[in-house]
């Protein structure tokens, strides 16, 4: 199973969600873990890996951070593929959302390694159904967060909207972390072929079909 999927044992934490006034939200029973070094606050998540039932497309925030801080690869936990054209990431296919895709992308999936693609395509759902793409990644900036944005209420924070907040976006203070971003740069869409190694066919799945 995926290293940054969340498993069903790993319920999230009690999160007593209070303001903090002049600064943006908390915990009630905060601790220094619970915010990292940018100061933002984290959802409280429990570590209990492959005990229950994978659940797909569903991510753990702390594997999801620690994958993404020390470039891991999302799929086995180990160094993502680097090489002089840059590091490795594969991504759902959008590229008819629009021009240059995946240029300056804030992105929450971790990079992968090179052995791990193959294994991917075969078995993540949303890959199977529309299609990946490799993609060669120069420069990866950590830019901001992921998470549940709040607003000040009449006794306590209200849940306002999920989105990504830059670390010099001031709103970032009402921000529950679940994912950090790093943004794409210099992106080169690699073709499948090349990243096979000379003894070795990678598998590519064709798309699913609607419904299938």
């Amino acid at each position: 199973m995926p290293y940054t999927t969340l498993w069903s044992s790993e319920n999230n934490l009690p999160m007593p969600i209070v303001e903090r006034h002049g600064y943006g939200i908390g915990y009630a029973d905060e601790i220094a873990a619970d915010r990292d070094t940018y100061g933002v606050l984290w959802q409280r998540t429990l570590s209990r890996p492959r005990e229950g039932r994978p659940e797909f497309g569903n991510v753990h925030s702390l594997r999801q951070r620690r994958a993404m801080r020390r470039l891991l690869c999302q799929v086995c936990s180990e160094p993502a593929d680097r090489t002089d054209d840059g590091m490795l990431w594969l991504l759902p296919d959008y590229r008819e959302d629009w021009p240059n895709w995946p240029e300056g992308m804030g992105n929450v999936e971790p990079p992968v390694c090179r052995a791990c693609v193959s294994t991917s395509m075969r078995l993540c759902p949303k890959l199977r159904k529309d299609g990946g793409a490799v993609i060669r990644v120069r420069e990866y900036p950590i830019i901001g967060v992921r998470g549940l944005v709040y607003a000040s209420g009449t006794r306590q924070p209200v849940a306002v909207e999920d989105r990504t907040i830059g670390f010099d976006d001031p709103l970032v203070r009402w921000v529950r972390a679940v994912g950090l971003v790093r943004q794409m740069l210099g992106c080169r869409i690699v073709p499948f072929e090349e990243l096979a190694e000379p003894d070795h066919q990678l598998v590519v799945v064709p798309q699913l079909m609607e419904g299938a």
